[in-house]
């Protein structure tokens, strides 16, 4: 596969896997209030699992993006990396 078409699969999986989370996290909230009932008896756990299902495919599209990696831009891996300031003490 061309690195090209790898990130653009990459970009699918994980806009799959963003909106499977957001639907997830709002089927939830919707289903929890009171009066409302979307999925009757065991079926309401579905949503719940969608996020989960949503973050493993998020997770998918990165490691096939190529974007599996923490980058050095991040001001936190800057500046506080434990390897650069750990003192060695006697």
């Amino acid at each position: 596969m061309k690195r090209r078409n790898a990130v653009l699969l990459g970009n699918i999986l994980m806009g799959l896997g963003l909106i499977s989370m957001i639907g997830g996290v709002g089927l939830t909230i919707v289903g929890n209030m009171g009066g409302v009932a979307l999925l009757p008896g065991d079926l309401a756990h579905i949503p719940i699992m969608g996020i989960f299902i949503g973050a493993l495919v998020w997770l998918v599209g990165a490691r096939v993006g190529g974007r599996d990696r923490i980058a050095d831009r991040y001001w936190w891996i800057k500046h506080c990396n434990d390897d650069k300031y750990r003192h060695k003490h006697l």
